[in-house]
Order: structure tokens, then C-alpha cells, then sequence
């Protein structure tokens, strides 16, 4: 059988491994081979899934502007489109804010949009 020389490798990857899944339920955390697959799925999540957030995060912030814009007797993509119009660059995580904390400072933004269709 031949000599191996790689065991002080192998041994640190195996560790790194086995580090990333502390916490994993049962074996998932015990065996290599099982920890390695549930590492790789994870990573695969956490990559999806921060892509995700920022989509969610957007339809979010739309969805509160939308429903502050309508209390104001204005739609959102009417809104938007004035703000444009006005040449107000302000983005949607500011304007969400803005209706969530400070709806008499969106009223007179949405006015000025008004202003502008």
C-alpha cells in the first residue's frame, strides 16, 4: 500500500468542516461525510438567500409606500412617477422610512408629485 502524506491536510479540511456545522441536529454534525453535504446546502442557501433579502426588502418598502401614497389620495406608481418628474431622487428605503415615521413629510412629498403629473 502506497504512503500517504496528506493527513495533516485532510485532517484540517475535515475540522473546518466540522466547525462550519456545529449546531446541526444528530449526525449533521458528528459524521464528515454528512456534515460536508449539509455545509454545501447551507452555503448554497446562504448565497440564495441573501439575493433574496434584497428583493424582499424591496417589495417591502413598495408595499409601505404604496399604502402611505393611497392615504394620501395618490398611487404609488403615480407617486414615483412625479417624484421623477420633480427631480427628487430619493430611494425607496428612505421613502418607506419617511411613511412609517414621518407621514407629515411624506404628505408634502406627495404633494409636490402632485404638483409635477
Amino acid at each position: 500500500m502506497p504512503r500517504v502524506k496528506n493527513s495533516v491536510v485532510t485532517r484540517r479540511r475535515r475540522k473546518k468542516v466540522l466547525k462550519l456545522a456545529k449546531g446541526y441536529f444528530g449526525s449533521k454534525s458528528k459524521l464528515f461525510r454528512v456534515a460536508n453535504q449539509q455545509v454545501m446546502k447551507s452555503l448554497a442557501y446562504a448565497y440564495r438567500d441573501r439575493k433574496a433579502r434584497k428583493r424582499d426588502f424591496r417589495k417591502l418598502w413598495i408595499t409601505r409606500i404604496n399604502a402611505e401614497a393611497r392615504n394620501n389620495g395618490l398611487t404609488y406608481s403615480k407617486l414615483m412617477n412625479g417624484l421623477k418628474k420633480a427631480n427628487i431622487a430619493i430611494n425607496r428605503k428612505m421613502l418607506a422610512d419617511l411613511a412609517v415615521k414621518d407621514s407629515k413629510g411624506f404628505s408634502k412629498l406627495v404633494e409636490i408629485a402632485r404638483e409635477n403629473l
